[in-house]
């Protein structure tokens, strides 16, 4: 497969104000320049043909700023790690609260019964918080999809060879040929059934590395709510990639 090379990103002082960076990639099969914007990584995308240069590239990202910016403005708004912010788990909204003085409960403890909503209570100083709360995710994510994969896998007569919790930005989850099942730490905002179903989807790869019918077969079969998932994910998914990350606008 040919993949696409990124060259650099653009410093042009007329980009400064779109709050993204503007990244250039170069494409053997490219024709002419393209422009997009990546919901995932908020960042504006061109792409140009091998023979094109950055002169032209800046030239064509500036002739269609309003364009750009059109599209950055419908992005949901960043949610950093921060104290008072809401981040879902589980599907559920939670108030992150920096604890200060650690009391026992590990670095990060997820209080149900607090009111109105639920606390992440996050111990230690300000400038941990990130860092805590991204790793308590990543945990409670790689403790959840353990869990759906071997009661998927048992169920189907199948077997993972070890998973991986990744940032991933172009999927929610792959299967590799040796085995190994990779999935994204924010699963873990979704409601449990969308993790559940990504599970049981990577699981189905084992047997079928393809999305023909007989793939489709096996996730229904573990998984016969799956439709519901999979409308979820199509209408709600892109958005879980505006949290944890930090607003440069």
């Amino acid at each position: 497969m040919t993949r696409p090379k990124t060259v650099k990103s653009l410093d042009d002082p007329r980009f400064e104000d779109l709050g993204a960076p503007v990244e250039v990639r170069r494409h053997p099969k490219a024709r002419r320049l393209t422009l997009r914007v990546s919901r995932t990584r908020r960042a504006v995308v061109v792409t140009l043909p091998e023979k094109c240069d950055l002169d032209e590239a800046n030239s064509f990202v500036h002739r269609n700023l309003d364009w750009v910016r059109e599209r950055l403005g419908t992005l949901p708004d960043p949610v950093p790690f921060r104290d008072g912010n809401l981040v879902p788990v589980r599907g559920q909204l939670c108030e992150i609260k920096l604890a200060g003085t650690h009391e026992g409960k590990g670095p990060v403890f997820l209080d149900l019964t607090a009111k109105p909503i639920p606390k992440l209570m996050v111990y230690g100083e300000k400038e941990h918080l990130p860092r805590r709360l991204s790793d308590w995710l990543y945990e409670q994510c790689q403790k959840d999809l353990a869990e759906r994969v071997s009661v998927h896998a048992k169920f189907l007569g199948l077997h993972a060879k070890r998973i991986v919790i990744r940032d991933q930005t172009t999927r929610w989850g792959s299967c590799s040929t040796t085995g190994s099942l990779s999935f994204s730490w924010r699963l873990i905002m979704a409601p449990s059934f969308v993790l559940d179903y990504v599970a049981a989807h990577e699981v189905a790869h084992l047997k079928e590395m393809n999305h023909g019918p007989k793939f489709w077969a096996l996730v229904k079969r573990t998984m016969p709510d799956m439709e519901q998932a999979k409308t979820w994910l199509q209408k709600n998914g892109m958005d879980l990639h505006s949290f944890g990350i930090e607003d440069t606008k």
